[in-house]
């Protein structure tokens, strides 16, 4: 058998000496038994890939974000989308992609549901005609300057959009729920990613620099209130910034920034009717069924309207804040870990320029605004 076996070899032509067969995929795989078997679709009756693992992963990358955050006062979302992408390699494996898929849109729309026990009707009417018109004009202002530094940077309309939203109402909050609306068919994860990095950061750098500035040029407790919650883009770091001015001045910015949250269902149903569906083939729809807002958007009104008219135990609305942000954070280190590094090298810092015109153009006007207004 052993001469049998080496005449059989003989005529074959010999592997070159610098091969290492056996180090190759599938080197040794003469029938394509192994390839076919890691390529091929699971049989119909395959159970479902189920939801724990990419959940669990997701989890866990959140509360080391959150346990680096409470140690190192960083800004939480940030730090979710660092510890997300650092784990990216994790959505490799398809068992971690419906808990993955989970976590970054059913835990976001509950998340923005819950940001409606936040405010009431009567917070935004405290503020005033002038001061709420004046707010309008800066948000316009950011979204305006979005548009354009997106274009003067070769950015596509969709990504302009997606920083102009965020950067005029709540930050992060803003960009998931916008970036449900323009689907990920229009707007690579890449680019939302990097879009959340520049908002986060711009968030933390005006919330440690604008007190400062706000005390410099001798604002009174109003007008830097107002600069700083028309101006900031994160809720967390506007109001920590407000306080860090004065008590006064973090009451009336808390204020600002609730008015600016409110407006969120607004500008979702603008984005909805004038952007259509976002999922790739999917049908534009009539106007009136463009009309239509996507139901957490619908859910987070219900639950708005319900604030105003019924008095929440504040236990309630402290635990749905917890929740909210905790949801939230999910959903940021989700869509972390499902981008991918190579499309955000390729991306390159040209993403962050409408997040860097929009944070601008919002600073410059709300401190004219409350120069010359309060």
């Amino acid at each position: 058998m052993e001469g049998q076996g080496h005449d059989r070899t003989r005529g074959m032509t010999a592997p070159g000496p610098g091969i290492d067969w056996d180090s190759l995929p599938h080197g040794g795989d003469l029938y394509g038994e192994i390839h076919l078997a890691e390529t091929a679709p699971p049989p119909s009756g395959a159970p479902p890939v189920p939801i724990f693992p990419g959940l669990a992963a997701c989890g866990v990358a959140s509360a080391a974000a959150a346990w680096l955050s409470d140690h190192y006062h960083f800004p939480i979302i940030l730090l979710g989308l660092l510890v997300g992408l650092s784990l990216n390699f994790i959505a490799h494996d398809p068992r971690t992609h419906r808990g993955l898929d989970f976590a970054s849109r059913t835990c976001l729309r509950m998340g923005i549901v819950l940001l409606g026990l936040q405010v009431t009707f009567a917070q935004i009417g405290a503020l005033g005609v002038l001061p709420f018109l004046a707010l309008l004009a800066v948000m316009a202002s950011a979204f305006a300057a979005a548009l354009i530094g997106g274009r003067i940077a070769g950015q596509s309309h969709f990504a302009s959009i997606l920083a102009g939203g965020a950067t005029a109402i709540c930050g992060a909050s803003a960009a998931l729920a916008l970036y449900g609306v323009i689907g990920k068919d229009r707007l690579s994860q890449a680019q939302f990613a990097l879009t959340l990095v520049g908002i986060s950061l711009a968030s933390a750098f005006a919330m440690s620099v604008y007190p400062t500035l706000a005390a410099e040029l001798h604002l009174n407790n109003r007008q830097a209130g107002f600069l700083i919650g028309a101006s900031i883009h994160d809720v967390a770091q506007a109001i920590g910034g407000g306080y860090a001015f004065s008590d006064a001045a973090g009451a009336y910015a808390t204020i600002v920034k609730l008015a600016r949250v409110a407006l969120l269902a607004p500008l979702v149903a603008l984005a909805s009717l004038a952007l259509g569906q976002g999922e790739a083939g999917g049908p534009a729809g009539s106007p009136w069924r463009r009309l239509a807002l996507p139901w957490f958007i619908t859910a987070f009104l219900g639950v708005l309207a319900l604030n105003s008219m019924v008095t929440i135990p504040p236990l309630l609305g402290q635990g749905a804040l917890t929740a909210s942000k905790a949801l939230l954070l999910l959903a940021v280190t989700a869509t972390a870990i499902r981008s991918r590094m190579d499309l955000l090298m390729q991306v390159g810092w040209r993403a962050t320029v409408p997040v860097l015109t929009a944070t601008l153009a919002s600073f410059v006007a709300a401190l004219a605004f409350s120069v010359i207004l309060l």
